[in-house]
Protein backbone atom coordinates (compact mmCIF):
# COMPACT_ATOMS: atom_id res chain seq x y z
CA UNK A 1 0.00 0.00 0.00
CA UNK A 2 1.32 3.05 -0.96
CA UNK A 3 1.09 6.32 0.93
CA UNK A 4 -0.29 9.27 -0.51
CA UNK A 5 2.31 12.34 -1.20
CA UNK A 6 2.00 15.22 1.72
CA UNK A 7 1.67 18.79 0.28
CA UNK A 8 4.29 20.62 2.34
CA UNK A 9 4.14 24.73 2.43
CA UNK A 10 7.36 26.74 3.60
CA UNK A 11 6.83 29.87 4.36
CA UNK A 12 9.76 32.04 4.14
CA UNK A 13 9.22 35.22 6.45
CA UNK A 14 12.78 36.69 6.78
CA UNK A 15 15.02 38.65 5.01
CA UNK A 16 17.64 36.45 3.20
CA UNK A 17 20.54 37.57 4.60
CA UNK A 18 21.83 38.78 8.59
CA UNK A 19 20.75 35.22 9.51
CA UNK A 20 20.82 31.44 7.95
CA UNK A 21 16.78 31.07 8.08
CA UNK A 22 16.14 31.79 4.11
CA UNK A 23 19.35 29.82 3.06
CA UNK A 24 17.79 26.47 5.48
CA UNK A 25 14.45 27.10 4.08
CA UNK A 26 15.78 26.64 0.46
CA UNK A 27 18.20 23.43 1.83
CA UNK A 28 15.21 21.69 3.01
CA UNK A 29 13.08 22.52 0.31
CA UNK A 30 15.71 21.28 -2.47
CA UNK A 31 16.09 17.88 -0.32
CA UNK A 32 11.91 17.85 -0.26
CA UNK A 33 11.71 18.01 -3.89
CA UNK A 34 14.31 15.78 -4.68
CA UNK A 35 12.63 12.88 -2.23
CA UNK A 36 9.00 13.92 -4.79
CA UNK A 37 7.25 15.55 -1.72
CA UNK A 38 4.91 18.08 -3.26
CA UNK A 39 6.52 21.23 -2.33
CA UNK A 40 5.27 24.85 -2.09
CA UNK A 41 6.93 28.17 -1.28
CA UNK A 42 5.40 31.15 0.22
CA UNK A 43 7.04 34.39 0.47
CA UNK A 44 5.39 36.91 3.25
CA UNK A 45 6.67 39.79 5.84
CA UNK A 46 10.34 40.41 4.98
CA UNK A 47 11.01 37.19 3.17
CA UNK A 48 9.76 38.79 -0.06
CA UNK A 49 12.94 40.16 -0.08
CA UNK A 50 14.00 36.33 -0.82
CA UNK A 51 13.11 36.98 -4.35
CA UNK A 52 14.00 40.70 -5.15
CA UNK A 53 16.48 40.80 -8.21
CA UNK A 54 19.24 41.55 -8.99
CA UNK A 55 20.67 40.84 -5.38
CA UNK A 56 24.55 42.13 -4.62
CA UNK A 57 26.06 40.77 -1.35
CA UNK A 58 29.73 42.14 -1.55
CA UNK A 59 29.12 44.83 0.92
CA UNK A 60 28.24 42.24 3.35
CA UNK A 61 30.92 39.95 2.40
CA UNK A 62 27.90 36.46 2.23
CA UNK A 63 27.82 34.30 -0.41
CA UNK A 64 24.41 35.40 -2.87
CA UNK A 65 22.51 32.46 -2.84
CA UNK A 66 19.37 34.07 -4.93
CA UNK A 67 20.62 32.53 -8.27
CA UNK A 68 19.68 29.03 -6.49
CA UNK A 69 16.01 30.25 -6.67
CA UNK A 70 16.25 29.89 -10.54
CA UNK A 71 16.40 26.22 -10.01
CA UNK A 72 13.62 25.41 -8.27
CA UNK A 73 11.62 24.57 -11.36
CA UNK A 74 14.24 21.94 -12.17
CA UNK A 75 13.25 20.32 -8.80
CA UNK A 76 9.26 20.36 -9.68
CA UNK A 77 9.20 23.26 -7.25
CA UNK A 78 6.54 25.55 -9.24
CA UNK A 79 3.94 27.37 -6.16
CA UNK A 80 5.73 30.33 -5.13
CA UNK A 81 3.09 32.11 -3.71
CA UNK A 82 4.01 35.97 -2.61
CA UNK A 83 1.69 37.18 -0.51
CA UNK A 84 0.68 40.78 -1.99
CA UNK A 85 0.00 43.30 0.98
CA UNK A 86 3.92 42.18 2.48
CA UNK A 87 5.06 43.60 -1.28
CA UNK A 88 3.05 46.64 -0.98
CA UNK A 89 3.94 47.80 2.40
CA UNK A 90 7.93 47.16 1.72
CA UNK A 91 6.71 49.80 -1.42
CA UNK A 92 7.76 46.40 -4.07
CA UNK A 93 5.64 45.45 -6.92
CA UNK A 94 6.09 42.14 -8.84
CA UNK A 95 8.27 43.66 -11.12
CA UNK A 96 10.75 43.99 -8.72
CA UNK A 97 10.96 40.23 -8.45
CA UNK A 98 13.11 37.34 -10.37
CA UNK A 99 11.47 36.03 -13.15
CA UNK A 100 11.16 32.57 -12.18
CA UNK A 101 9.91 30.37 -14.39
CA UNK A 102 9.40 26.54 -15.25
CA UNK A 103 8.81 24.37 -18.00
CA UNK A 104 5.80 22.09 -18.35
CA UNK A 105 6.54 19.02 -20.29
CA UNK A 106 3.05 18.16 -21.08
CA UNK A 107 2.95 21.28 -22.71
CA UNK A 108 5.76 21.10 -24.77
CA UNK A 109 8.06 22.28 -22.47
CA UNK A 110 6.33 25.59 -22.64
CA UNK A 111 7.93 27.83 -19.89
CA UNK A 112 5.13 29.19 -16.92
CA UNK A 113 5.79 31.42 -14.24
CA UNK A 114 5.92 29.97 -11.13
CA UNK A 115 5.38 32.93 -9.11
CA UNK A 116 2.22 33.72 -8.20
CA UNK A 117 0.73 37.10 -5.85
CA UNK A 118 -1.72 36.59 -4.16
CA UNK A 119 -3.84 38.08 -0.57
CA UNK A 120 -3.19 37.53 2.82
CA UNK A 121 -6.84 35.85 2.65
CA UNK A 122 -5.86 33.72 -0.44
CA UNK A 123 -2.85 33.02 1.40
CA UNK A 124 -4.74 31.78 4.28
CA UNK A 125 -6.71 29.28 2.25
CA UNK A 126 -3.53 27.54 0.64
CA UNK A 127 -2.19 27.08 4.03
CA UNK A 128 -5.44 25.52 5.00
CA UNK A 129 -4.64 23.02 2.22
CA UNK A 130 -1.32 21.70 3.09
CA UNK A 131 -0.58 19.15 5.16
CA UNK A 132 2.26 20.30 6.68
CA UNK A 133 3.55 24.11 6.94
CA UNK A 134 6.88 25.08 7.93
CA UNK A 135 7.69 28.47 9.08
CA UNK A 136 11.11 29.74 8.78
Amino acid sequence: MSEAIKKFLYLNRRAPYGTIYAWESLEVVLIGAAFDQDVSLAFLDDGVYQIVKGQDTAAIEMKNFSPTYAALGDYDVTKLYVEKESLEERGLTIDDLMDLKWEDEDEDWAEKDSIKVVSRFELARIMEGQDVVFSF
